[in-house]
């Protein structure tokens, strides 16, 4: 097998600083990523705990609420309250919708 480095000390000098300075750039690279992986993990254990159940509000000033969610539903709005347990049934029992997609009344032992 033949040798393809350079035979002359330059050229070899050349490519070992050619590689220190990619090595240098990878471990900047590295050292970036393993930042970012670091505050990603410290904001997801910052994060509050997903409620339980949260009540949609309606559009404008006076928002009232509009439909009854369980925690973390994909299908609520941006605008939302927390609700406890018994505020959810005493909303579904007073005639509030109950969401389609994740079925509160259901989870609460509400009978639609």
């Amino acid at each position: 097998m033949s040798d393809l480095r350079p035979s002359d000390l330059s050229r070899l000098r050349t490519l070992r600083t050619w590689n220190a300075m990619w090595v240098d750039r990878i471990d900047e690279a590295i050292a970036a990523a393993e930042q970012r992986e670091e505050e990603r993990q410290q904001r997801e254990e910052r994060r509050p705990p997903t409620p339980d159940w949260i009540v949609e509000l309606s559009i404008g000033v006076g928002a009232r609420p509009i439909e009854v969610h369980v925690g973390g539903c994909y299908a609520a709005g941006k605008r939302q309250r927390v609700i406890t347990r018994e505020q959810a049934l005493a909303s579904l029992a007073d005639g509030m919708r109950a969401c389609i997609h994740c079925r509160p009344d259901t989870q609460l032992g509400v009978l639609g």
